[in-house]
């Protein structure tokens, strides 16, 4: 006979098991420590192309692309071209293989940028990049001083190696360029055109040899064609100047980052109108400005270096000619950027 519900004890009651979290829990997890390490070349829509590398110094291979996605604990850190990574999983690189990510290396540099100089989200453009080829044409479109000193400030930040890639040398001169720049002991490369309409690269290329650099420019410089010359099989698209606007137009929509022929690896990013350095401490920012910096010595504790400093001696040293014809454009440039910064 069945029995009814008031026949029953709390002798007969039986709790549920909670399957939610019944599993026990523990914060270790795998030893990666043996996996091999690749660097990223490119990142797209959640997918990480990366090379392993194949010897002690850490020099990437030109082998097999690997596909890779990251381990769900790293959702939230940035993977960047040129970042160094540790893989599990299948890392053969054949057609349909995919591997995981399971740690990044820490960074020897990392240049990053906002969107402006007061928005605190920063973006990892490149990580581990030795040099920043700083691009930029003599005309058409004309040179963005406040760019070329943003990135200039964004490179000694980061505490990578800058340098000036001139280009369309046949549409006018680089003495505005040189001019403004020899002081700063920037290195300036000019990379014109031979009779046959070829870029010429040699300079440039000796100066990429077995480092890892990163190209930054406006668009419409030719960087992409830059880019096309010095690794042949690139494949970057490039694009012509708008007639109205003087800007050029976006043709690298990701950054990539191939292997040069003499050695090294070049990365290539997305053309930027913009360059906020949020990120960057006002103190640091004197560090472009290599020509302003002895004159720094005579100024107050804790000057601010604006115009409104009292007793700043960046006036006098310009003032002077101490800094080259291009002192007064420079010291505008600086204090606007400091000015950004702190207000």
């Amino acid at each position: 006979m069945p029995r009814r519900y008031r026949d029953f004890t709390e002798d007969d009651y039986r709790p549920r098991p909670n399957r939610r979290g019944s599993r026990p829990r523990t914060k270790e997890r795998p030893d990666h420590s043996d996996a091999p390490v690749g660097m990223v070349v490119a990142v797209d829509r959640g997918r990480y192309r990366a090379v392993a590398e194949h010897d002690e110094a850490g020099a990437p291979a030109e082998g097999p692309i690997i596909t890779c996605v990251r381990a769900s604990r790293l959702r939230r850190q940035a993977i960047v071209p040129g970042d160094r990574v540790r893989m599990a999983g299948d890392t053969s690189g054949e057609d349909g293989s995919l591997a995981r990510i399971v740690e990044v290396l820490p960074r020897r540099t990392v240049l990053r940028r906002s969107a402006d100089d007061t928005d605190p989200t920063e973006r990892v453009i490149v990580a581990n990049a030795d040099q920043l080829v700083i691009v930029t044409a003599t005309a058409d479109p004309e040179p963005s001083w406040g760019l070329i000193d943003r990135t200039l400030t964004a490179a000694f930040d980061a505490g990578i190696t800058p340098l000036l890639a001139v280009t369309k040398l046949d549409l006018a001169p680089l003495d505005a360029i040189r001019e403004r720049f020899e002081a700063t002991g920037v290195e300036i490369v000019p990379c014109g055109f031979d009779d046959g309409g070829r870029p010429r690269i040699t300079a440039l290329a000796g100066v990429l040899a077995d480092r890892l650099s990163v190209l930054v420019g406006h668009s419409g410089v030719g960087k992409s064609t830059l880019m096309n010359a010095l690794v042949p099989d690139a494949g970057r698209a490039t694009g012509a100047v708008n007639e109205v606007t003087g800007r050029g137009r976006h043709t690298s929509s990701s950054a990539v980052c191939l292997p040069l022929p003499g050695g090294g690896w070049l990365i290539d990013t997305p053309g930027v109108r913009s360059f906020g350095l949020a990120h960057v401490d006002a103190h640091n920012v004197l560090a472009a400005f290599g020509e302003l910096v002895p004159a720094t010595a005579d100024c107050p504790k804790g000057c601010a270096h604006l115009a409104d400093s009292a007793g700043c001696a960046l006036d006098a040293w310009v003032a002077e000619g101490r800094a080259g014809e291009s002192g007064p454009a420079r010291l505008a440039s600086l204090r606007r950027l400091l000015g950004n910064l702190a207000g």
